[in-house]
């Protein structure tokens, strides 16, 4: 077996490089994906040019190094969405949102309907029930809101999501 290995070292690293992906697969987080793929290239080095096995080692070696660290460098740059950012923060994606105040406001706070569910909210500025709001900021539990001008025949009292 081990001379069947000296004799195809090419045949050898294709086998760990497929090894070590399928283990990817298995649920280790990228961890693995980075040596299959230097295994991959390895075998591929080892089948076009005649090089030996200490070099084979040195290069998976150097070669699983540089792509974690290009991979870390990539994902580092890339930006998340704001929508990936807010993704189970269901309050966050409430900003910008256009909603009608379902009492007149006492001491500032009121409450709106969004959705399935009924929000407190607090505004700097006295409004009435039936005002349309626009949700600027949360804090907590709270949504503080801006009053918008009027911009539809029946004088603001849609609910509009966006």
């Amino acid at each position: 077996m081990i001379e069947w290995i000296s004799a195809h070292p090419a045949l050898f690293w294709l086998c760990l490089g497929g090894l070590l992906l399928i283990a990817e697969m298995l649920g280790t987080a990228g961890y693995l994906l980075w040596s299959g793929m230097a295994a991959l290239c390895v075998s591929l080095l080892a089948w076009v040019l005649p090089i030996n096995w200490p070099i084979q080692g040195v290069l998976f070696a150097i070669l699983t190094v540089i792509s974690a660290v290009l991979w870390h460098l990539w994902l580092k740059r890339r930006k998340q969405s704001k929508e990936a950012e807010n993704l189970n923060q269901k309050s966050h994606q409430l900003i910008g949102v256009h909603a009608v105040l379902s009492s007149d406001t006492e001491n500032g706070f009121s409450r709106v309907k969004l959705a399935d569910g009924s929000w407190r909210v607090y505004s700097d500025t006295p409004l009435q029930a039936g005002d349309q709001v626009e949700v600027i900021a949360i804090d907590g539990i709270t949504l503080h809101v801006i009053p918008l001008k009027p911009t539809t025949s029946d004088g603001g009292n849609t609910l509009t999501n966006g």
